[in-house]
């Protein structure tokens, strides 16, 4: 029986993955017939000045929409019946949460092919790409970004969704760190990205964040309730409410950059830390126990903030910078520690409420 159940187990995973393997192959076709709609004409740089014609913007948009479309589609195949014995409230949560992350591959693809253009034109200065290049291009970025969407329509973890938005702060920072406008930047703090010309590329770097910050919020909810039940719905449901305000507070960061309003964009930054703070005290003391390591992690990393404050001012060992630089690596080995425990004590299992409305039991 138990070799059986193993060989279902890995035929499933074979039958999966050749869906991926399809659907990026579908998406390499796509990319490339709309790649040489868009790019055709005279040969471009790789890269460039916002609205200037380049490969990288029209391959960055159709990356974006075939990934975009690539999730939403294996979402349909192959979890569209996981909502049916859920009560209303949670199937509309879990669809806003499904809506939210389609937008959020859609950006994060494009973020990464812009990137890519940026590095790739820095190294081949001067050189001009044909169409029929371009396109190539665009189908390869498209083949990448359709599958890697495809795979988490599948099977998306509260861990995958972690580690996708600090992957794409990395890649959106270091974006917006070769488009800057001021190469000196860094003496002062990350929100001089915000400013000047190529402000888009960082400003919208945190909004996306920030809609991946809340739901990672859904997940981590979707998570505690699976291990808690409908018992603990009210504290889950403060858990997903406190996620869901730090993200509206760090895309505000990047809706009111430093140039426009200072005293908003302000408010906006040290209230993402402040609810970030607020957050993971009331994830640690919702968790059963709680787990050591999330209680040693929550403790250091408060530790670590603290004594990290310190060193800025009145230490002034560092710039805001290097400061904002600290706190999203604590943040990072935070939230880490938070998906992996919660992937070692929730189950796989959907668990649908015995509650009809959330507010009512």
């Amino acid at each position: 029986m138990e070799a059986r159940t193993q060989d279902g187990a890995r035929g499933e995973a074979a039958r999966r993955e050749s869906q991926a393997t399809l659907a990026a192959w579908v998406c390499f076709a796509a990319g490339l017939a709309l790649g040489l709609v868009a790019l055709a004409g005279d040969a471009r740089p790789i890269s460039g000045d916002l609205g200037q014609p380049t490969v990288a913007q029209p391959a960055a948009g159709i990356a974006a929409l075939i990934a975009a479309a690539a999730f939403a589609l294996s979402t349909l195949l192959h979890r569209r019946h996981e909502t049916s014995p859920m009560p209303r409230w949670q199937r509309v949560v879990s669809h806003v949460s499904s809506v939210a992350l389609t937008l959020a591959f859609a950006g994060v693809s494009a973020m990464a092919v812009l990137a890519g253009g940026e590095i790739l034109a820095l190294g081949l200065q001067g050189f001009e790409v044909p169409a029929i290049g371009g396109a190539l291009l665009t189908a390869i970025a498209s083949a990448a970004s359709g599958w890697l969407a495809f795979q988490a329509g599948i099977e998306l973890r509260t861990r995958d969704l972690a580690t996708l938005l600090f992957a794409y702060l990395t890649i959106g920072t270091v974006f917006a760190m070769i488009t800057a406008a001021d190469p000196r930047w860094w003496e002062q703090h990350f929100s001089e990205l915000g400013s000047g010309d190529g402000a888009w590329a960082f400003n919208g770097t945190l909004v996306v964040a920030g809609l991946l910050v809340a739901t990672i919020g859904s997940y981590v909810g979707r998570d505690l309730h699976r291990w808690l039940g409908d018992d603990r719905l009210r504290s889950i449901g403060a858990v997903v409410a406190l996620f869901a305000l730090t993200g509206l507070s760090l895309a505000a960061v990047g809706l009111f950059p430093l140039s426009d309003g200072r005293l908003l964009h302000n408010l906006a930054a040290f209230g993402t830390l402040g609810l970030f703070a607020v957050t993971a005290a009331v994830v640690t003391l919702v968790m059963p126990g709680p787990p050591r390591a999330m209680l040693l992690t929550s403790i250091g990393a408060g530790v670590a903030m603290a004594v990290a404050l310190l060193l800025w001012r009145p230490g002034e060992v560092y710039s805001t910078a290097g400061l904002e630089a600290i706190a999203v690596g604590v943040i990072f080995v935070w939230m880490t520690t938070l998906v992996r425990t919660l992937a070692a004590c929730a189950p796989s299992a959907s668990r649908p409420s015995a509650r009809p409305s959330l507010v009512r039991r």
